[in-house]
Parts: structure tokens; sequence; C-alpha cells
């Protein structure tokens, strides 16, 4: 069973870094991908950033290329997301997800299967 869990969120100002860590267990070789997903309040989720386990592959919503980056420790089993220069739009509920039907990363949120609990990120001054 896939387990997902993140962490790392918390209250940053406008301007502030926060890495968040998405820590798995359970993977296997259909469990390629790994994204993160957000969902503010009264709107829907929004694919992040996705990356590819086995070959390291990355895609970010257009809006956040150059802020937030993607990375994965495989030894550890663990994706992470360096978000840089937060802003007030970027407070949400962050999630990571993986899915084993072999859409990877061009395939839309709705095709990930399992789901972390989700950390907050407030940005705030």
């Amino acid at each position: 069973q896939v387990q997902l869990v993140e962490s790392g969120g918390g209250l940053v100002e406008p301007g502030g870094s926060l890495r968040l860590s998405c820590a798995g267990s359970g993977f296997t070789l259909e469990t390629d991908t790994i994204g993160w997903v957000r969902q503010a309040p009264g709107k829907e989720r929004e694919a992040v950033a996705c990356i590819s386990r086995s070959d390291g592959s990355t895609s970010y919503h257009a809006s956040l290329k150059g802020r937030f980056t993607i990375s994965m420790d495989n030894a550890k089993n663990t994706a992470y997301l360096q978000m840089n220069n937060l802003e007030p739009e970027d407070t949400a509920v962050y999630y990571c997800a993986t899915e084993a039907g072999g859409y990877g990363c061009s395939g839309g949120i709705e095709h990930y299967d399992y789901w972390g609990q989700g950390t907050q990120v407030t940005v705030s001054s």
C-alpha cells in the first residue's frame, strides 16, 4: 500500500522560502510519477510540479517555474518542493500524490491514485 506523508508547511512572510517534503512508502515500478498539487480556499486543486522517480524529468505549472523546484531523493523515497519568493497567492494546502496508471507527468491530477494528507502553507505578513 502506497503511503505519502507531507511535512514542512507553515507561516512565512511574502518573499520568504519553504521546503516541503513528501515521504513515501510502498512505491512500485508503476508509481513512477510524484506530483505536488495545491488547493487554495474556495478554489479547485491545481497541479504545481511533477517529477519522474526513474529519470528525474520534471514539469511545472507555467506560472510557478522559476520560483518552485521539485526534486527527488530515491534513496530516502522522499520528494521535495523548494518554494522561493513566496507570494500571498501561494497560500494553500499542498498535497503530494502519485499514480500507478503510467500517465506520467503529462497526465492530469485526476489520474493520481494516492494522496498525502496535505500540509498548510500560509504566506502573510
